[in-house]
């Protein structure tokens, strides 16, 4: 079972960070919009955990991409100073702290999924679970994508800020490449690690 202290620890960083970032955002809709996801799965982790609890992997790399989304709520994704760090270091034409948000949207889904594949024995096969939820977390990606449309068809430019583009017109399909880049890291880099963890959870007693 997962650490049951490491995971209050981690629940209580989120909360406050969460807390923190809605003192003063940058943009009240923006935060609103960029925060939504940890909103939305943090009381469904909440009611999960004693039913089918996470392997520990899983819940520290939620806590860090819940964090990711709430630091770029705060600021924009355009305005976060540790972009600004990277962009300057790297030499680049724009703040690139979207990018993680975007990588971290594919390797967060895609180690999900390959954790609910397994573990309700809807596959046997390691690549074909793997294969699966590299489509998953593309397809995540995707959606968010459309969300974003959506976004900017309802609120005009009253949606610029959640876009984030900083006039890159291929914002769109980099955002997803990066979800792939994160989602085969997932798939490829922490399977081994991942498969100890579940064995580990899946051999201790049911709370």
């Amino acid at each position: 079972m997962p650490n049951a202290t490491t995971l209050r620890i981690q629940a209580a960083l989120v909360l406050l960070a969460l807390l923190a970032s809605a003192i003063a955002p940058y943009d009240r809709l923006t935060w609103l919009l960029e925060v939504a996801p940890v909103l939305i799965a943090a009381p469904i982790l909440l009611l999960s955990y004693r039913r089918f609890p996470l392997s520990s992997l899983l819940y520290g790399l939620i806590c860090l991409h819940a964090l990711v989304l709430i630091l770029g709520g705060a600021y924009t994704y355009a305005r976060v100073p540790l972009g600004f760090w990277v962009q300057d270091w790297l030499d680049l034409s724009r703040n690139p702290y979207d990018k993680l948000g975007h990588f971290m949207q594919g390797l967060v889904p895609a180690l999900l999924a390959r954790e609910i594949l397994l573990r309700r024995g809807y596959l046997s096969s390691r690549a074909m679970t793997g294969f699966l939820a590299v489509c998953v977390a593309l397809a995540i990606s995707a959606v968010y994508e459309l969300i974003e449309w959506w976004s900017a068809l309802a609120l005009g430019q009253g949606a610029e800020e959640f876009l984030g583009t900083q006039g890159d017109p291929w914002d769109t399909q980099s955002d997803i490449f990066l979800a792939l880049l994160g989602a085969l890291c997932s798939t490829l880099l922490l399977s081994s690690w991942h498969d100890r963890l579940l064995a580990q959870l899946q051999g201790a007693p049911r709370r």
